[in-house]
Formats: C-alpha cells, sequence, structure tokens
C-alpha cells in the first residue's frame, strides 16, 4: 500500500487534517448538546493519528535525508488544524517526497550510519515496520491515556 514515501506521508496528512474534523466536530457537540463522549471519541482517534502522522514524518524524513527545517514544520503542522495538507503539498511540490524508499545502501557515507542501516532493515520488512510504528504508538498512546487529558 505505501510503495513510497509520498504516499506513506500523504495518507497520514489527510488523516491527521481528518482526525482534527473529528475532534474539533467533538467540541462542537459537547458544547451544543452536552455530549462529553463526543470528544472523548473524537479525541482519542485524534490522539492515536497525531501519534502516528509524527512517527511518519520522522520515518520519511529520515528516509528522504530532509535537513531540521522541513522536518520541523512537518512535525509541527499537525499541531495546528489541517496544517498537514498545505504541509503535504509544499514538500511534495518542492521534490522532497520523491524518490523511492532506501533499501540499499549506496555510497554515500551517510548510508554507513547505525540509523540508516536499522531504517533500511526496517523497510525492507515493511511488516517489521508496520508492526513496530503501530506498536509504539500504542504504547505512547496508552501512556497518555493513562497520564489523562490535557488540562485534568
Amino acid at each position: 500500500m505505501f510503495r513510497s514515501p509520498k504516499i506513506f506521508f500523504r495518507v497520514l496528512a489527510f488523516a491527521e487534517a481528518v482526525s482534527w474534523t473529528l475532534l474539533i466536530g467533538g467540541m462542537i457537540l459537547r458544547a451544543t448538546n452536552d455530549l462529553d463522549v463526543a470528544v472523548s471519541i473524537g479525541g482519542g482517534i485524534h490522539g492515536f493519528v497525531f501519534l502516528a502522522y509524527g512517527a511518519t514524518a520522522v520515518i520519511v524524513a529520515k528516509n528522504q535525508r530532509w535537513s531540521p527545517g522541513p522536518t520541523t514544520i512537518a512535525l509541527i503542522s499537525a499541531v495546528i488544524p489541517y496544517a498537514t495538507i498545505p504541509v503535504d503539498l509544499w514538500l511534495a511540490r518542492s521534490g522532497r517526497l520523491d524518490g523511492p524508499w532506501r533499501t540499499e545502501a549506496t555510497a554515500d557515507p551517510r548510508d554507513h550510519s547505525w540509523h540508516d542501516r536499522a531504517l533500511r532493515v526496517l523497510l525492507q520488512k515493511p511488516a517489521l515496520i508496520g508492526g513496530a510504528l503501530a506498536g509504539v504508538v500504542v504504547l505512547v498512546f496508552v501512556a497518555l491515556l493513562v497520564i489523562g487529558p490535557p488540562g485534568s
């Protein structure tokens, strides 16, 4: 399904925007109809997708060898409602999402660092990276649920 970093990033950027809609809709339902459960559902979904988008941004940034600037912008965009969509478009138009997954080492000296080798191992086993990402996101999500919602 995610045959390229561009598709992977785009799907998660869109999902993050949709999750903002669920959260905002839940907040409106809570304010107008006293439905607190709407925020619990929308907020839970948004929190999970927010973490998944963040993990995706880091993996794609590492694969595409982004500098800290675009990586930071991609990560911060998740905090601003719907900002992941224009950031995705900007990254695509600037060519930062072009190219395949880096599954093989090249002559580039950056390919010989431990984290590049680890990324290649994960990219060569998509089920492993998907499971690892899902596991990390679930663990962080559960930890945040135990801590409680912001402001509580």
